[in-house]
C-alpha cells in the first residue's frame, strides 16, 4: 500500500518535468518524434509533455477496438478518434499514458499503432508506474513510481485549463482485477 492516498499538483508537475527531461535528453531535436496520448489518460499528459519539449508532433491514440475486454467494457461514450500528426512510419513514437499497471492498455496501443505503420522505434512514458505488470512490458520513461496492488486503483485528475487543481488519488478498487 503506498504511504498516501493523495498527490498534489506540484508532485505531479515534478512528475512531468521528470518525464520530458528524460525524453528530451534521449531524444534532444529529433525531427521524426511523435508523442502519442493513450485516449484518454494519456491525451493530457502527452500535451503536457509536448509543451514542456516543444514538440508539434502530438496525436492521440484510440484503442478501444482492440481492448481485450471490449464484451465487458464496451466502447465509452466520450470516444475519441486516433489522430496521428504524420505518417509513423520511420518515425520514432513516444505513447503516453497517465498510469501504467497490467500493461493491456499497452499492448492494445501497440495493435493501435502498428495499424498505421511502421515505426523506426516506439518507446513508452507513464506519468505513474504502479507496478503489477502482468505482460512482458516496461516504460522507457516514469515520471513517479506508486506501487499498488489489485485492491486499489489510481485515479489521476488532470486540469487542462487550470494545471493547479491537478490531483491524483488512490482509492480501494470496486472490485479486484485478475
Amino acid at each position: 500500500m503506498p504511504v498516501a492516498n493523495f498527490l498534489p499538483a506540484a508532485e505531479i508537475h515534478s512528475a512531468l518535468d521528470r518525464l520530458a527531461h528524460s525524453i528530451a535528453k534521449r531524444h534532444g531535436s529529433a525531427t521524426r518524434l511523435v508523442l502519442l496520448g493513450i485516449a484518454n489518460g494519456g491525451i493530457t499528459v502527452a500535451r503536457r509533455l509536448a509543451a514542456r519539449l516543444g514538440c508539434r508532433n502530438v496525436g492521440i491514440l484510440d484503442i478501444s477496438f482492440h481492448r481485450d475486454d471490449i464484451g465487458r467494457n464496451p466502447i465509452p461514450k466520450e470516444f475519441v478518434p486516433t489522430v496521428i500528426p504524420l505518417d509513423v512510419n520511420g518515425a520514432t513514437v513516444v505513447l503516453v499514458d497517465d498510469v501504467l499497471f497490467s500493461g493491456r492498455t499497452v499492448k492494445a496501443a501497440l495493435d493501435e499503432l502498428f495499424d498505421h505503420g511502421r515505426p523506426h522505434a516506439v518507446e513508452l512514458a507513464v506519468l505513474i508506474d504502479r507496478g503489477g505488470r502482468r505482460l512482458p512490458i516496461q516504460p522507457d520513461h516514469v515520471g513517479l513510481h506508486l506501487p499498488t496492488d489489485d485492491t486499489h486503483t489510481v485515479v489521476v485528475a488532470l486540469d487542462a485549463a487550470h494545471p493547479a487543481n491537478d490531483r491524483v488519488r488512490i482509492e480501494p478498487a470496486r472490485t479486484a482485477r485478475r
